[in-house]
């Protein structure tokens, strides 16, 4: 008989959130912590260089690799999550954005206390190691490294000029007092390296005996004792086994595999349970519901001149010497994130903050799997910063190997539909300016022939695509459609929370692991401490 597994938590998935709770938990001797993880150990050198991304971004090894269910046109749109220790934060585009303070704010004023800008500041800090030093809103010491652009490539500098001989602010700091402007993003690197929260957090906790980590281990569903989470059953080399949870089971899936693993266990609205046969515990409408995620469309240009990511992928010559660069200095091309420069902007003057985000990509590409474009070229994204639309995740099938079927439910709204426009009209107003066009050879795509607000849109439809940032599907809240309370608790069951992307009410403008990791710091001070929030588990408002 196989011997009893027990812990003090269970906490399902070391990704951004999971590696910080194993962390920040198992700094108590007293308390065991159990980390389960259904991708394996982050030992691909490809993660670890910044510029790997492009690798690992089409690694089924490393990624989930998921497919959205038809929407748009009828296209399905890929989307890469981290199936490794880290997640998402070991395979991402390195920029660190916490969102706008407003952001924060309305969450607050969504019924949720304690997640104001002024609450989650200290959890924001308490995360960060700024390098070249902290301040009144950046944190120094902590286990994930925010370092800024050392190395600026001739693109982003005249991206930058040419915002601001249109007007724009210049902003030294998107994470500071206000997100308005031009400049250049926070990274997640350290020494040319990247940071990720299984580098940062994990990796000097598993030192601990009282922190047991179980790679390879696909969790099968979450074992309920009415309505207490007291275990999960995972598979594990063919082999399926249960762990025990003394305490509580913390769920730290991400956006996509929270909710599935909750549909799994009987957790979610009852009907579409019993579509796949799933005997319904708790009945609980919202699980999967809500989703959103950021919208982009590109303006993708040929370069003048051979200085872009392509130009160095067609030469053998430049990749020899930007290996050597990068092994012998950690400089050059390989430490660069998926973008350097970017932009903040309101698309409408009544707006009190930025609804668009601009970033400058030096490569391009049709799509990831395709690789980098046979001539010098790079790109200009933009994406609204706060969408409407929202989608839902379901269940394909109650065996825990088939992925969730995500309907993403893009440009629903007629606000959607004219910001990404907007978005678009600005963008070709930044690359008109005579900086810019310095380097711009001509327009690959949309093209000069696609002009009006409709050419545009169609555009957007069949070109555009995510920036990789889905939430909310397990939001945070006290209406009929929201699965966890202000604690991150579960409603209406006891010993169960949700920890990461997928409690968010409504995604943040910008980039999403700066806050899924300030997110699972204060959810750890709440299971270790507990923090009150306000309110009791389990309130909810009506209809």
């Amino acid at each position: 008989m196989t011997e009893a597994i027990e812990a003090d938590y269970v906490i399902v998935g070391a990704g951004s959130a999971g590696c910080v709770m194993a962390a920040r938990l198992s700094e108590d001797p007293g308390t065991k912590v159990f980390l389960l993880e259904a991708g394996g150990p982050d030992r691909n050198p490809w993660i670890h260089i910044p510029l790997g991304y492009g690798k690992t971004i089409i690694d089924p090894k490393v990624n989930w690799c998921y497919e959205t269910e038809p929407d748009l046109n009828g296209r399905r749109f890929y989307w890469p999550r981290g199936k490794v220790l880290g997640g998402s934060s070991s395979i991402n585009g390195l920029v660190y954005i916490r969102g706008q303070a407003q952001d924060f704010d309305h969450w607050r004023q969504l019924g949720n206390a304690g997640w104001s800008f002024d609450d989650v500041l200290p959890y924001f800090r308490k995360s960060e190691d700024k390098i070249g030093g902290g301040d009144a809103l950046h944190g120094t010491g902590g286990p994930l490294a925010v370092s800024e652009v050392d190395d600026y490539d001739p693109i982003s500098k005249a991206f930058i000029k040419s915002c601001l001989d249109l007007g724009f602010p210049s902003n030294p700091d998107f994470n500071g007092r206000v997100q308005e402007g031009a400049g250049y993003y926070h990274l997640t690197t350290r020494n040319g390296r990247r940071c990720s929260t299984a580098v940062g957090y994990l990796r000097p906790a598993m030192k601990r005996p009282n922190l047991q980590v179980v790679t390879h281990a696909l969790s099968e569903r979450i074992v309920v004792d009415g309505k207490r989470a007291v275990g999960v059953t995972y598979r594990r080399n063919g082999a399926v086994q249960t762990v025990r949870a003394r305490r509580e089971v913390i769920v730290c899936g991400g956006a996509l595999n929270s909710p599935q693993l909750l549909l799994l266990s009987g957790i979610g609205p009852g009907a579409h349970l019993a579509e796949h046969g799933i005997a319904v515990q708790h009945d609980l409408p919202g699980v999967g519901q809500s989703m959103q995620d950021h919208f982009q469309a590109r303006i993708v240009l040929k370069c003048r001149f051979p200085i872009t990511v392509n130009d160095i992928m067609m030469s053998k010559i430049s990749m020899v010497k930007t290996g050597l660069d990068y092994l012998l200095r950690r400089k050059g091309p390989l430490t660069i994130a998926a973008a350097q420069a970017g932009l903040f902007a309101r698309t409408r003057p009544e707006l009190e903050t930025p609804d668009v985000q601009f970033a400058t990509v030096n490569f391009s590409a049709d799509r990831p799997a395709e690789g980098l474009h046979k001539f010098s070229g790079f790109s200009l994204v933009a994406y609204q910063l706060r969408p409407e639309s929202r989608g839902e995740l379901k269940l394909k099938s109650a065996d825990p190997n088939v992925p969730p079927a995500m309907h993403p439910n893009y440009l629903a709204t007629e606000t959607d539909r004219q910001t990404i426009i907007d978005g678009l009209k600005l963008g070709r107003r930044l690359l008109g300016t005579p900086d810019m066009q310095h380097f711009i050879a001509g327009e690959y795509i949309p093209g000069e022939a696609v002009r009006t607000d409709d050419e545009l849109l169609d555009y957007a439809k069949q070109y555009g695509g995510t920036v990789f940032h889905p939430t909310s599907t397990c939001k945070m809240g006290s209406d009929t459609m929201a699965v966890v309370d202000q604690e991150l608790r579960v409603h209406g069951m006891e010993g169960l929370r949700v920890v990461d992307a997928s409690i968010m009410p409504a995604v943040v403008s910008g980039n999403t692991n700066a806050a899924t990791i300030m997110i699972a710091e204060k959810a750890a001070d709440m299971v270790r401490h507990g923090i009150r929030q306000g309110g009791s588990q389990g309130t909810r408002l009506a209809a």
